[in-house]
């Protein structure tokens, strides 16, 4: 099977395990990737990321002229993408930027034009109600109108497709899997002698943006009223909620309990993760009250709570968007803003070891056996099979 992926997600090599994985489960798999050969990533100012082509046999990136180099529903790629397609002649045309890109419109064309009959699938992470106007909205008629098949990162996101219309075969699954021999149980007692942890310390874990969605303040609360417990707060990222959270920290008199560490390179987070009692992701959804309806941001995932699972941390989640979704059995889910309920999962934890310890190997039996990049790859893989035999 001849597979073509285009993203701008792959012009970090991190991020190309998945399809790497998914080259190499079958003989007579190819996979291409299309990247944009400039890409400008968003909040980095000045930067630009110059890809390089890269043949590993089954598995290669191939960098293609690209118009727009920092709009993802923008981008669309030059001339040269016409011969790949001529040379590669895909099976699968597979285009991660959402329902209403111009690049996924652009492969649907070719497709037509070169006469590849290919099947045609995007993936996407949205996952909020939306409407959209003129010509936008023709724009994700056609799409959806021409998809043989959709991965949607989220539930939610998947509901609202066939709400728009869309009867085809759906596959809810996250883009990027959890790499299980970086994030694996691995003790770290320099660095927790390095922070002043001691073995008898319930480390409470966040690790993301310091940001009102994300819940820290809740959590902040949470803890606040379990001061006679034996917790202590281990913070990993930053955000603009900086100063306030050190601000309640002062307030509380907890200042020895919070340890706060800048965001560390990604191979670095495991580390950190693994000095972990618990990981908890707060996350909560911001709401139009006039409406009760979700319009600025929802959980799409949570890639972190498969990374500590994967390192057999216990895991607690709010159950904003997917969240309760990716936990499932395999960990504690409470509603989200809810102080009271997130201080008994705490508690739980807490004063449960062997609970705990249960539910760290629940987590870390999922995580292996549905959000490794090769068990994914091979959910990606029945896919497409699946796809290809609904002619």
């Amino acid at each position: 099977m001849k597979i073509l992926v285009a993203s701008h997600t792959y012009i970090v090599d991190l991020n190309c395990e998945k399809l790497r994985a998914l080259s190499q489960l079958e003989p007579g798999i190819e996979v291409t990737v299309v990247v944009p050969k400039r890409w400008k990533p968003g909040g980095v100012q000045n930067k630009v990321i110059e890809t390089e082509y890269c043949d590993e046999g089954a598995f290669r990136i191939v960098p293609i002229y690209n118009f727009s180099q920092n709009h993802q529903g923008l981008l669309t790629f030059g001339s040269d993408l016409i011969s790949l397609l001529q040379q590669f002649r895909p099976e699968i045309i597979q285009v991660e930027q959402g329902s209403r890109a111009l690049a996924y419109t652009q492969m649907i064309f070719l497709n037509q034009l070169l006469r590849l009959k290919a099947k045609n699938i995007f993936f996407t992470w949205w996952n909020l109600p939306y409407e959209l106007k003129f010509p936008v909205a023709l724009l994700e008629k056609y799409n959806l109108k021409h998809s043989h098949g959709i991965i949607c990162g989220n539930q939610d996101g998947a509901e609202i497709l066939q709400q728009r219309g869309y009867r085809g075969p759906i596959k809810v699954m996250p883009q990027l899997g959890v790499d299980e021999r970086l994030f694996a149980p691995q003790p770290q007692p320099e660095l927790a002698t390095q922070l002043g942890i001691k073995p008898s310390d319930f480390v409470v874990g966040f690790v993301g943006r310091f940001v009102q969605e994300k819940g820290l303040l809740t959590l902040l609360q949470a803890l606040v009223a379990l001061q006679d417990k034996p917790w202590k707060l281990l913070l990993l990222g930053r955000g603009p909620l900086h100063e306030e959270l050190i601000k309640i920290v002062a307030q509380n008199n907890i200042k020895q309990r919070v340890i706060i560490i800048e965001s560390v390179p990604h191979d670095v987070v495991p580390k950190y993760i693994n000095l972990m009692s618990t990981l908890v992701l707060p996350s909560e959804t911001t709401y139009n009250f006039k409406t009760l309806t979700a319009v600025g941001w929802k959980e799409q995932f949570g890639h972190v709570l498969i990374e500590a699972m994967a390192c057999k941390v216990p895991v607690i989640g709010s159950n904003s968007g997917e969240i309760p979704y990716v936990i499932g059995d395999a960990g504690l889910v409470f509603p989200e803003g809810d102080v009271k309920a997130l201080a008994n999962c705490l508690t739980q934890l807490i004063e449960k070891p062997d609970f705990a310890n249960n539910i760290g190997e629940s987590g870390y039996q999922k995580a292996l056996n549905e959000y490794t990049n090769k068990a994914l790859a091979q959910q990606q893989l029945e896919f497409y099979q699946k796809v290809v035999s609904n002619q």
